[in-house]
């Protein structure tokens, strides 16, 4: 089991959050229902894929009888966005700030030797945008790591 193949994002709002990654972020997605009410939202994107789920019916997906509690705050998990320049780093930002993100961090020169910041979503999951001069890519724009 060495793959990683899709990433499910509990949503509190999925009308809100197909706003923000579509039109905010620009990202290609595929909507299951209505676009007034969607079912799940899958991302096109390269490398492992997004979707949104509703949170409420994530939770019930796990373990109807027990689901499990939801929290506020930091969960630990963060989704990461690796640019290929300072400058790419800082495009990402200003479109996450226009689409109406969070601004947590942001990019700084960072104590890896990089330059890196974290915006949060309208759902509150983290997300870095970083660039680092040692980094390569393979040619589906992935990260190499060695």
């Amino acid at each position: 089991m060495n793959r990683l193949n899709l990433v499910t994002l509990g949503a509190k709002d999925m009308v809100e959050s197909l706003k923000f990654y579509r039109e905010g972020l620009g990202f290609d997605v595929l909507v299951y229902g209505s676009e007034e009410s969607p079912d799940v939202i899958f991302f096109k994107n390269g490398g492992t894929k997004i979707s949104l789920f509703q949170i409420d019916s994530l939770v019930k997906d796990i373990n109807e009888e027990n689901p499990p509690k939801l929290v506020e705050g930091f969960g630990g998990i963060t989704l990461a966005y690796n640019g290929k320049s300072k400058e790419e780093v800082d495009e990402i930002f200003e479109m996450a700030k226009n689409a109406g993100a969070t601004i947590v961090k942001p990019p700084e020169k960072v104590f890896w030797g990089g330059y890196s910041g974290y915006f949060q979503d309208p759902n509150g999951y983290y997300w870095e945008v970083a660039y680092g001069e040692m980094w390569e890519f393979d040619e589906n724009d992935m990260l190499i790591i060695k």
